[in-house]
């Protein structure tokens, strides 16, 4: 059985010596915001970066298409368990099976993946560190063209209290216990940068660790200890519970796996983030920082 710590990552390192492990499934999750108008972004799929090249046995999944629900009118909604398991059965995930999820642009793809198979109980799941990027800077083997696992049967179960609803949100503004952060960037948060999903500003109250700031100069994660203390400037952890929320649930998982890894409060992800949130006048946003 492939052994790893369960704390969200895997090296590249790693990920090569394990390639030929029968139980491993290695997905690339990749995803484009291109800016647009009305805005601020269109998603655009990654398949086709995926076919030119993509680490050797990878399939690819399609996290604004078959992993989404269609049906609701923000994108990227986390599909129900039930829902989920048939998705991710189609691409091969099974009992058994180990998961390591990359992308060839930002992390928040492959975290966002990882965070959903989390959220329905799924937990043999890791982020490959550096993704696609530090594999091809270290000259390992890609190749192109097109992968796919066998089908399985795969069953999951929601687990409590990983998403966060509007409703949720709302009663936390506040809430000493909770501490509401904003993965975006310190203009969007602020309300400085032109870039906004519809009203300028952040969830009132909320605090800002912005996704970036997790990576190094190299597009790793940061050391636990440099990453402890910018939770712990916005004061994570001395709350029971901590909400992360984005534009639209994606980069707020990438502080979701940061604070995973360093064991940190109940920690959530606000799925409908700006993105919903900013559809409502009742709801209170702040601007500055």
């Amino acid at each position: 059985m492939i052994e790893w710590d369960g704390r969200g990552l895997v090296s590249t390192a790693w990920l090569a010596a394990h390639l030929g492990d029968p139980e491993l499934r290695v997905f690339d999750a990749t995803a484009h915001l291109r800016p647009a108008t009305p805005g601020p972004y269109r998603v655009e799929s990654g398949r086709a970066d995926y076919e030119l090249a993509h680490i050797p046995g990878a399939a690819f999944a399609d996290l604004a298409g078959a992993l989404s629900d269609a049906d609701s009118p923000l994108g990227f909604t986390h599909l129900p368990a039930d829902r989920l398991a048939a998705a991710l059965g189609a691409l091969g995930i099974g009992p058994g099976a180990r998961v390591v999820v990359y992308s060839t642009s930002t992390p928040m793809w492959a975290t966002r993946l990882w965070w959903m198979l989390r959220a329905a109980g799924f937990g043999e799941v890791a982020v490959l560190d550096g993704g696609f990027a530090r594999w091809t800077a270290e000259s390992r083997p890609v190749e192109t063209g097109t992968h796919a696992y066998p089908p399985t049967v795969l069953a999951l179960t929601d687990r409590p209290g990983a998403w966060a609803d509007k409703a949720e949100v709302l009663a936390a503004i506040g809430d000493g216990s909770v501490c509401i952060i904003n993965a975006l960037s310190p203009g969007v948060h602020s309300g400085e940068a032109a870039m906004n999903y519809g009203r300028k500003g952040h969830i009132a109250g909320s605090r800002n660790v912005p996704y970036a700031a997790l990576l190094d100069d190299a597009g790793l994660y940061r050391p636990d200890e440099e990453l402890r203390a910018l939770f712990t400037d916005v004061g994570a952890f001395e709350r029971r519970r901590v909400i992360c929320y984005c534009g639209g649930g994606i980069s707020a998982t990438m502080d979701a796996l940061a604070l995973t890894r360093l064991g940190g409060p109940s920690v959530a992800v606000y799925d409908g983030s700006m993105s919903e949130w900013t559809r409502d006048a009742a709801l209170p946003m702040e601007t500055g920082h």
